[in-house]
Parts: C-alpha cells; sequence; structure tokens
C-alpha cells in the first residue's frame, strides 16, 4: 500500500496532529520501558519515551519535545516533505527532530514551541 508522492499534494494534506504529553530521547540502559521509537546507532540505542515514563525511571534527558505526527500517508519514496516541513520550522526559529513511519512522518519539537510549529504547519498547507 503505497502514500503520497506528489510534494504539493503531501504539503496541502499534512494534517499535523500533536499526541498528547511531553516526550524526551534518552539513551537506553537496557531495562523494559514504554518506549515510543527506537533508533539503532553504533553508538548505542535510542528511545523516545513519554516524559513521565523517563522521569519515574530516573533516566536523563536534555530535549523535551511535543510530538506531531503528519497524519498524510508519504511513501518513504516521496522526496521533498522532509525539507519544506523543516524548512518552513527552520525559518520560524524552531528545531525539529523527524522520525519516519510506514505510514506517517512525525516530527519532534521544543514543547514549549508546539503552539507555534503547529501553526507554521497549517499556515504551510495553505500555501
Amino acid at each position: 500500500m503505497s502514500g503520497v508522492t506528489d510534494l504539493e499534494e503531501l504539503i496541502h494534506s499534512l494534517r499535523p496532529e500533536p499526541r498528547d504529553g511531553e516526550f524526551v530521547v534518552v539513551v537506553s540502559d537496557g531495562r523494559d520501558l514504554d518506549v515510543q521509537a527506537v533508533i539503532r546507532e553504533d553508538e548505542g540505542t535510542t528511545l523516545v519515551l513519554r516524559r513521565e515514563d523517563a522521569d519515574a525511571a530516573g533516566l536523563a534527558y536534555d530535549f523535551v519535545a511535543a510530538w506531531i505526527t503528519l497524519t498524510v500517508h508519504s511513501d518513504l519514496a516521496a522526496v521533498g516533505l522532509t525539507a519544506a516541513v523543516s524548512t518552513a520550522l527552520a525559518d520560524a526559529g524552531i528545531s525539529c527532530n523527524v522520525l519516519a513511519g510506514f505510514h506517517h512522518d512525525h516530527l519532534l519539537v521544543p514543547a514549549d514551541r508546539r503552539d507555534d510549529a503547529l501553526e507554521v504547519l497549517g499556515a504551510l498547507t495553505e500555501q
């Protein structure tokens, strides 16, 4: 089941949806945790957790994020969506870390800039 590849259609169909709560990025210490995303790197395994779960486990983190899902079903081979979204957010001074799932792209933005990011993404779809 392939997704959308046309950049204009992708941008006009972003439909960003924030997840409830705050999320943090930590390095795995091998414990069994309620993990939202996993990235395996040569240097170690990175986990994205809900902030309260990291706090309960006593894990250190530096970045507290809001998680925004772009609900358009983007094809993994689509070209330009990440660049368009990250450029729009960068132009507004908002950092963005992108996680690509099979069906959707997910953005981790500073929790205190969540509403700003949603506003930027909304304006992007109207261009």
